[in-house]
């Protein structure tokens, strides 16, 4: 039995709250049970150095999370005067996911900028991130599709989500919250388009090996959520 009560293969409540942000050229509150995430998108008329001129845009990410999103105040990273190791690998890692789905071509010689900001944190926190950032992101090149910038179907080529599934009390599961994610056998992090390519996969034994048969069963848990999640984006965006 799972501390949440749910079955092996129930993920816990989703919700995608749109323009949120009053400034943002996009934005996102994405919510799985007591995660909640914050993403808005940036546009900037311009690109990084080694990509002036080349016709190609850019899609980066930038990820944190606020002093209370835990059970104990965690100080700001900013006040240390630099980013932890883990902040610097997850922003990395919805940057990398969300370029995997956008023609840098289509976009033009411009940036998005997505901020995913974690209010509150019960496990899964750069899974939702990645999920909403892509909410974010339609409705920032939606923005620019008002204005003539571009057309969205050119620039965004697929849907992008991800979700969390591992080894608990050895039972695979999906959608791991805090209670299970720390008590763990394996933890995986899956990243997947919507139709169906894999993106990323994250995944370690935390103590115990696990096998090629378990991984395989993770991977079609993870698929399934997947498809339930961009069943939601769908749903979200109308």
């Amino acid at each position: 039995m799972r501390p949440s009560g749910r079955k092996t293969d129930q993920m816990r409540k989703v919700s995608f709250e749109r323009n949120i942000s009053k400034h943002a050229e996009g934005s996102c509150l994405v919510k799985f049970g007591d995660t909640h995430v914050l993403c808005t998108a940036s546009l900037e008329d311009k690109t990084p150095p080694w990509l002036r001129n080349s016709g190609k845009g850019w899609v980066t990410a930038e990820y944190g999370m606020l002093p209370r999103a835990t059970g104990e105040r965690m100080k700001r990273e900013a006040a240390s005067g630099k980013q932890s190791g883990r902040t610097q690998e997850i922003q990395r890692l919805i940057g990398r996911s969300l370029r995997a789905v956008v023609s840098l071509e289509a976009l033009g010689e411009r940036q998005i900028s997505i901020d995913c900001d974690v209010i509150q944190a019960d496990g899964g926190t750069r899974t939702a991130a990645i999920t909403g950032a892509w909410i974010a992101l339609h409705d920032c090149l939606k923005w620019m599709e008002a204005r003539n910038m571009v057309k969205v179907e050119k620039v965004l080529k697929d849907h992008i989500a991800a979700i969390s599934c591992g080894i608990f009390a050895n039972q695979p599961i999906i959608d791991l919250d805090y209670l299970e994610d720390s008590a763990a056998e394996t933890d995986a992090n899956f990243v997947m388009t919507g139709s169906g390519g894999i993106v990323e996969i994250q995944g370690t034994a935390e103590g115990k090996p696990f096998s090629q048969e378990e991984f395989l069963t993770l991977l079609s848990l993870a698929r399934n959520g997947i498809d339930e999640l961009v069943g939601l984006q769908k749903q979200a965006i109308g």
